[in-house]
């Protein structure tokens, strides 16, 4: 098996050295003609609109929308998740173009700016159960974003605790859904639908190496 790691720009560095951690080879996709080389692909985080821009130029779009509809394996992490959902809210004037695929909202920059990383512990069941090891894993969110919305057919993998003020600034009706339930509020933060994987922290940083 030959993954494929979109490199653009970002932490594709990092997936291919966690890749090779494994003994998969990983192989860096920068042109259309490439993703014919590779049976699934790793779109990784790092600046969306600049990562936007780059695969315009490079005509990549198109390429990737039709490696998503033929059912390869497809996995997103944090601006990779943007990329891949059908909508994605708090972007730049005018926008970026989406790949698509994952019926799912995101909202682009929901946990804030670049001093407001940071690292949690995240429960895990479905993952654990599957993958065994601990219940949980070690997050890091880097000016990451979040799932605000998801259709029926996404599993839900993971969900984060959040404050008030996060869930206004993001979503709105999220904070009248709190204030009416007087519960803690959670937010999806890693999702799989059908050949789809998307999670808005980075396990490459990490050296849990379950996802």
């Amino acid at each position: 098996m030959v993954v494929g790691v979109l490199a653009l720009q970002g932490s594709f560095n990092e997936h291919i050295a966690a890749l090779k951690g494994l003994g998969v080879k990983g192989v860096q996709i920068r042109k259309p003609e490439q993703l014919n080389n590779v049976s699934c692909l790793i779109i990784p985080g790092g600046e969306s609109t600049t990562m936007a821009k780059v695969a315009e130029y490079h005509n990549l779009f198109p390429a990737l929308r039709e490696f998503v509809k033929m059912g390869k394996p497809v996995w997103g992490t944090c601006a990779g998740l943007i990329f891949l959902a059908n909508k994605a809210t708090g972007q730049k004037t005018g926008g970026q173009e989406l790949i698509g695929g994952l019926d799912c909202t995101v909202h682009r920059n929901f946990f804030g700016s670049q001093i407001q990383s940071f690292e949690s512990e995240l429960p895990i069941p479905e993952i654990a159960a599957k993958e065994g090891g601990p219940p949980s894993c070690r997050a890091v969110f880097i000016r990451a974003p979040a799932i605000i919305e998801v259709g029926p057919d996404v599993e839900v993998l993971a969900e984060i605790p959040v404050s008030s003020s996060e869930t206004a600034n993001s979503n709105p009706a999220m904070q009248n859904e709190e204030e009416s339930t007087k519960s803690e509020k959670k937010v999806v933060v890693a999702v799989k639908q059908g050949n789809l994987l998307a999670t808005a922290f980075h396990p490459e940083l990490t050296a849990d190496n379950r996802w």
